[in-house]
């Protein structure tokens, strides 16, 4: 960095290539862009490191990669090709999607190289559609940071984002495990500060991006683009210090999506999203520096859908109202859900992107959301079992649920109609005694049992089980995302394009910022942090070649 005298006599910064954003995409790019030699400055507008990445589970959807090929794990380039194109229904630029492919390799060897990142296979788990052509019912595509030490980036580590996690995926209850460790390996692991999930990928990224020379700068907001003959040549940034001129050869949006902002929703997503678990800073600040910016913009309908319960109560680490992702519950035996007619609407085990969808269908003679209000329902014979949110097997449920003795009673406590309640558990009981589901198919694909029980996995027994042991619970479901997808559309290298495709000189946009380079489909555990590894790796590398 240097720095110089504006015309106004204001300081002015300058950079090579200026990332916006502390995700998983914004720290690759500002990292790849550092190894390749250019001087990065890296900015955030809160004072918190890591986005919604830090929040997440962080496993990372790579097709076709190495890690898995060295322990035996067979996949190909075509079949790769194959499982995005029958997922697509046409949102997919066949562009986009074979750089993602094709710069898996790549990636991960730099990942190895030059980063602190290690990769690991989740064992098992499999594609979210893995009966689709192409598709892996045994795993091998969704990959995750081992468990890292976070004394190495120092007092960074206070200004992550979220709490200290202490697990693998594959420890928790969305990849499969029990969520609870045992007192010995816990007490271990706080001991030496080792953290996964979200948290451990975005520390290992930050502590390479420090390694290279390139430390973060919190509480700076970017508010404006600098322009001159036609390129972007800089941003404007304001803080609580006043405003902040920077120059640079190259902008690179990684700021994430723009779900907090209502206006933003209202205008664009095709459905309703309510109680996000995102970070609160995805406003959609990159969307309008690349709107004003002239940019075309590609997926702006779409999102990561995901339902969610929020509990009474339930707050964030910095106090706010928080929610639950509901992953397990509805997967387990004994769970079924239903809509405010009472009844049934989709296969409660399927992945959550795409049993987020069903919650924006229409009913145009009502004229409201069919399946809005929606409530999963367990019976005492399940929670007993299996415990749920958060409670141990053989533990009372929260006192937070709906409790009911009776079917009649449940009904009227969530306000459904009782017939229509008492017939929709009396048809899936019966299908249950059959062993299968011919209305919703629940149970037929190997995913649907990923979260259910463990002892019957890769039967339909992992996810049927009927609802008939009183006293019954109810949690009321709520559709929301886990980031939007649209934004500008760019070239393979993450190039903002303009509304007549060419090139915006000087602007990059990687991570749930650019367009999803997959459409609409989300291919499995990792599906949104794969491409955002990718392609902010791909922006990072071709913003520094501009310098």
């Amino acid at each position: 960095m240097s720095t110089v005298e504006s015309p106004l006599g204001r300081p002015t910064e300058e950079y090579d290539v200026v990332v916006l954003g502390t995700g998983a995409a914004g720290l690759t790019a500002g990292l790849a862009a550092a190894r390749a030699g250019a001087r990065v400055g890296l900015f955030e507008k809160t004072d918190r490191i890591g986005g919604t990445t830090a929040l997440s589970g962080g496993v990372i959807w790579l097709p076709d990669n190495p890690v898995a090929r060295a322990e035996g794990v067979e996949d190909s380039r075509e079949d790769a090709l194959a499982y995005l194109a029958a997922l697509s229904n046409d949102t997919m630029r066949p562009e986009m999607v074979e750089a993602f492919v094709d710069t898996v390799d790549e990636l991960v060897d730099w990942l190895d190289t030059e980063t602190p990142v290690r990769l690991k296979l989740v064992a098992r788990y499999p594609d979210y559609h893995p009966e689709h052509p192409g598709g892996r019912p045994g795993g091998g595509r969704s990959l995750e940071s081992e468990l890292v030490c976070t004394d190495k980036i120092g007092d960074w580590v206070d200004r992550l984002m979220g709490t200290p996690r202490r697990m693998l995926i594959g420890e928790i209850p969305s990849g499969g495990g029990t969520g609870v460790l045992p007192a010995a390996v816990r007490a271990e692991r706080d001991k030496h500060h080792l953290e996964g999930l979200g948290r451990g990928l975005v520390a290992s990224l930050l502590q390479g991006c420090l390694e290279a020379g390139v430390e973060p700068r919190t509480g700076l907001r970017a508010a404006e683009l600098l322009h001159e003959e036609g390129r972007v040549v800089g941003v404007r940034l304001t803080g609580a210090d006043g405003a902040l001129t920077v120059r640079t050869g190259a902008v690179v949006i990684a700021t994430g999506g723009f779900e907090w902002d209502e206006s933003l929703v209202r205008a664009f997503l095709r459905g309703p999203v309510g109680h996000l678990p995102t970070a609160r800073a995805n406003t959609g600040d990159g969307l309008r520096l690349a709107m004003r910016a002239g940019a075309e913009l590609g997926a702006m309908q779409f999102a990561w859908w995901v339902p969610v319960v929020a509990p009474p109560g339930l707050v964030d680490a910095d106090g706010n109202s928080d929610s639950l992702l509901l992953l397990r519950e509805r997967t387990l035996p004994g769970t079924v859900m239903v809509n405010r007619h009472g009844v049934r609407f989709a296969n409660e085990a399927a992945n959550y992107n795409a049993l987020g969808a069903a919650f924006h269908a229409f009913d145009p003679v009502e004229f409201a959301y069919a399946n809005i209000p929606a409530w999963l329902i367990l019976d005492s014979r399940c929670v007993d079992r299996y415990g749920c949110f958060g409670t141990a097997p053989g533990r009372p449920a929260p006192e937070w649920l709906v409790r009911a003795e009776s079917v009649a009673e449940l009904a009227d406590a969530i306000d459904v109609p009782t017939d229509a309640l008492a017939g929709t558990l009396e048809r899936f009981n019966e299908h249950v005694r059959g062993g299968h589901d011919p209305d919703f198919h629940r149970g037929e694909s190997i995913y649907d049992g990923w979260c259910g029980d463990q002892q019957h996995y890769g039967t339909p027994q992992a996810t049927l089980g009927s609802v008939a042991a009183p006293p019954y619970f109810a949690a009321r479901v709520h559709p929301s995302t886990l980031g939007t997808k649209g934004g500008p559309t760019t070239t393979i290298d993450g190039q903002v394009v303009d509304l007549g495709g060419t090139p915006i000189p000087g602007l990059y946009a990687a991570g749930n910022a650019m367009a999803a380079p997959t459409g609409i489909a989300y291919g499995g555990a990792g599906g949104t942090l794969g491409p955002a590894l990718v392609f902010g790796y791909r922006a990072g590398c071709a913003a520094a070649a501009r310098r």
